[in-house]
């Protein structure tokens, strides 16, 4: 699990993105994850815990997101 901040996101958009913690490239979360984690909404500058994953694109997202 990966430690992180939220940047920011869009619930109109259905998207954001997080800052990890360790500094490498933001990564895209979808609001499916917040769904699927149980959650109505992420703020800006909220502390997050997560995993990435790779898609077929090749693009990073997070999944099994919680809040830290």
């Amino acid at each position: 699990m990966a430690n992180g901040t939220v940047k920011w996101f869009n619930p109109q958009k259905g998207f954001g993105f997080i800052a990890p913690e360790h500094g490498s490239k933001d990564v895209f979360v979808h609001i499916s994850t917040l769904e699927r984690a149980g959650l109505q909404e992420l703020n800006d500058g909220q502390a997050v815990t997560f995993d990435v994953e790779s898609g077929r694109d090749g693009r990073e997202s997070a999944i099994n997101l919680a809040l830290a």
